[in-house]
């Protein structure tokens, strides 16, 4: 009953009352789908120099010494712009980055 009271009280102070198992069932699905950036700012300037080479054709081992490295340090980053992004591939993501001007074939 407190609650009740509670929430009449903000309802007629203006503010939004929402229950929480409504808020619980929105972040539960907010979560569930991957964010996907808009921006080339969202990836960290590591994260966009692999996605440079990767689109230069560059495998991960050739990445990772290109960048000084480990094997599985590329693969970390490739899985960040992966989740990033909102793609499930290395092939995805160069695509996307292209589309997106993010890079470029072009020789720097």
């Amino acid at each position: 009953m407190k609650s009740r009271a509670i929430n009449s009280r903000f309802v007629r102070a203006g503010d939004f009352v929402l229950d929480i198992a409504i808020v619980q069932k929105l972040y539960r699905r907010a979560t569930r789908r991957p964010f996907a950036v808009n921006s080339v700012e969202h990836l960290t300037p590591r994260e966009l120099e692999v996605l440079k080479l990767a689109a230069k054709g560059m495998s991960n081992r050739d990445i990772g010494f290109e960048q000084g490295v480990g094997l599985r340090t590329v693969k970390g980053y490739f899985e960040s712009i992966f989740s990033k992004m909102g793609v499930k591939s290395r092939t995805e993501a160069v695509l996307e980055s292209l589309k997106r001007n993010w890079v470029s074939l072009a020789d720097d």
